[in-house]
């Protein structure tokens, strides 16, 4: 703490990241990197753009991206926004989109960068608690409120909430924004982003990091109806007006262009991830039903701490929460087959 911190900067309480260890012989099953590298039409799309033109500005529109956004989606490019990793975008939204009188509602077991987003920009807000097998109760959120905000499929548990539920939450909120935040949506789940041209409070966020394999390049996006984009690029235009350079707006768009390659790594995840829940549940683990590229899991008789140490000892990193109703779980990511039979056999160990 500094004489020279405003009070401001005193209270916030910041998100923690999961860990990126500096060892390379790791195996890395901690923060939902795909095990797979990106598109090669992608990385040929970025090298391209390593050229003379870097000491011009970027596109501050990304017009590019948000074309290629559009034309997968089959929306207009004026529903769509794009920004320096979804973090950035779920900032935007809580910005211009949720200061109201009403508390915003997210899940009491959700993404931990929320309840920051609100001390940052002075939101109140409610955690409504899930229910007893980890999932969210669409009645439970038909109550007065300055905005709706849950991870979809939700994030640490990987449950999912069906579309016609999601759907069933927009109507009881007409008049307050409902954002869906889609991270993981690719392994397992449908886009509310078919829902955006019927419920003009809906916002879609997306990223890059996950199904895409480009966790390294900083993209997010959100889609939604254009009078809800216009407030994001009013407050990214007076913010930074560009938050995506070159390469980025360009290994993004040809990400989405090559859909071949990003069905196919999202079928081998899937795929990976059902086998991970065989091994689990021969272990005696209680798996909850994931639909994202992690699983959720823990052991009746054995710590999750201790599990988590024990990993750790024999090269593994998984992630360990220490909130009270999760405490005992340990959030696993899926991946490669040689990595996930690794992460099996340690746990036979122990």
């Amino acid at each position: 703490m500094s004489k020279f911190w405003s009070p401001f900067v005193k209270d916030l309480v910041p998100y923690v990241p999961g860990e990126q260890p500096k060892l390379s012989k790791l195996v890395k099953l901690n923060t939902n990197e795909n095990p797979y590298g990106p598109s090669p039409k992608a990385i040929a799309a970025m090298q391209a753009e390593v050229n003379d033109d870097l000491r011009l500005y970027p596109d501050p529109n990304g017009d590019r991206l948000k074309q290629a956004v559009a034309d997968y989606y089959g929306v207009s490019t004026a529903q769509v926004f794009v920004g320096n990793g979804s973090d950035e975008v779920l900032a935007h939204a809580f910005h211009g989109l949720f200061q109201h009188q009403a508390p915003l509602l997210f899940p009491d077991i959700s993404y931990s960068f929320y309840p920051v987003y609100c001390g940052l920009y002075g939101i109140d807000y409610q955690q409504v608690p899930l229910d007893e097998q980890f999932q969210i109760r669409v009645e439970d959120y038909a109550r007065p409120n300055g905005g709706i905000i849950f991870p979809n499929p939700n994030a640490p548990t990987g449950c999912l909430l069906p579309l016609e539920a999601v759907e069933r939450l927009l109507q009881g909120s007409p008049d307050s924004v409902v954002l869906v935040d889609e991270a993981y949506i690719d392994f397992g789940g449908q886009s509310a982003i078919a829902l955006v041209d019927k419920y003009p409070n809906l916002l879609v966020t997306q990223t890059l990091s996950k199904s895409r394999s480009l966790a390294g390049l900083r993209v997010g996006i959100a889609v939604g109806h254009p009078d809800l984009i216009e407030a994001l690029e009013r407050i990214k235009n007076s913010f930074n007006s560009y938050p995506l350079d070159r390469m980025a707006i360009a290994g993004a768009a040809a990400a989405f262009e090559d859909r071949e390659y990003f069905e196919q790594t999202c079928r081998q995840v899937i795929a990976s991830r059902e086998t991970v829940v065989a091994g689990l549940q021969g272990l005696g683990f209680e798996v909850l039903p994931s639909a994202a590229n992690f699983v959720f899991a823990r052991h009746p008789s054995k710590d999750a701490a201790t599990l988590a140490a024990g990993l750790r000892e024999q090269g593994v990193i998984v992630r360990h929460f220490k909130q009270p109703r999760i405490a005992q779980f340990l959030r696993i990511t899926i991946g490669t087959p040689e990595q996930n039979q690794t992460l099996l056999d340690a746990l036979q160990s122990l």
